[in-house]
């Protein structure tokens, strides 16, 4: 339930990360820009304000997606949208690697937002409120923007980057699905906090967005039921997934190529029983990385991070 770049046009490529937007964020800053004209005297700063959060939100999931490679994950897509952006962060599937690569976004805010409060107190000391008001609240504005993304952000709410953060935590301790069953439960619990709140504000928006994440929260849910459910499978010895270090599973879960028979590519030597085609790649369902059946040996896991 999130935005690909279908329905987006490119923007641009930076660091190996292509930026979409999609076609509604230009409705919404239509709408947004119309609705604070009053805030200053001329409808330019508006412009500057609503591009000011779209650097922001960008900023944050460049975060993301940096931190991604940083700790050897693959992330080369970031979609901006209404509700905000979505970098396509594939990290290692370890603890660590996946905390880092979440908690990055954040701590982009977390700098930006005492820079931005700094410029507000100085230029407030400087008598800019009065001489150049437009400017001031300009920079009043991104305060506020910042500090409310990173708040917003942090709360312990799946998917939100605080319900993913109180995930990767829970990880170290209960393992992948479980501490995501935990986090998706309360992500629930704060879901209809944040309906709750909708209704008292009588916020079609808020709406809108506690929908969109409680949509989320649902899928991740049923994901970790799926990952329970994956952990019972008996687990063939003499194998492992060149990158998680998990042993694949004893079944027959894997599609052939051709014709799409599903058989245990590791009890036929990868031919297929139905029309003897032969796969060469087989996809962990731990992590989801397609390795060449030939990798799959026994070894020790990558060390954590």
């Amino acid at each position: 339930m999130t935005p690909t770049k279908s329905g987006s046009f490119h923007l641009f490529r930076a660091f190996g990360i292509d930026v979409y937007l999609h076609w509604s964020w230009l409705v919404i800053a239509v709408y947004s820009i119309q609705a604070r004209a009053h805030e200053y005297s001329s409808l330019v700063w508006n412009v500057a304000e609503y591009l000011g959060l779209f650097v922001t939100v960008l900023l944050h999931e460049f975060g993301h997606s940096l931190a991604c490679r940083q700790v050897g994950g693959k992330s080369d897509q970031i979609v901006l949208w209404p509700l905000g952006g979505v970098a396509y962060a594939n990290p290692p599937p370890r603890p660590g690697a996946t905390l880092w690569t979440i908690a990055a976004g954040p701590l982009v805010n977390m700098v930006l937002f005492p820079l931005f409060f700094a410029l507000t107190l100085l230029t407030g000391q400087l008598g800019w409120e009065g001489t150049h008001p437009d400017f001031y609240r300009f920079l009043e504005t991104l305060t506020w923007i910042n500090g409310i993304l990173l708040v917003f952000n942090l709360l312990p709410i799946y998917p939100l980057d605080g319900g993913q953060i109180l995930q990767s935590l829970l990880w170290f301790v209960f393992g992948r699905a479980r501490s995501l069953l935990v986090a998706t439960v309360i992500g629930f619990v704060g879901v209809a906090g944040l309906f709750g709140w909708a209704i008292y504000t009588r916020s079609v928006w808020n709406g809108v967005m506690s929908a969109f994440i409680f949509m989320n929260c649902w899928q991740g849910f049923k994901y970790a039921r799926g990952l329970l459910r994956l952990e019972r499978i008996p687990r063939r010895s003499g194998y492992a997934c060149p990158a998680c270090g998990k042993p694949p599973v004893a079944g027959a879960i894997w599609p052939c190529p051709s014709c799409g028979t599903p058989n245990d590519i590791f009890a036929t030597n990868g031919v297929c029983p139905q029309c003897q085609v032969i796969a060469d790649v087989a996809g962990c369902p731990d992590c989801g990385t397609a390795s060449p059946v030939s990798l799959w040996r026994k070894r020790p896991p990558p060390p954590p991070r």
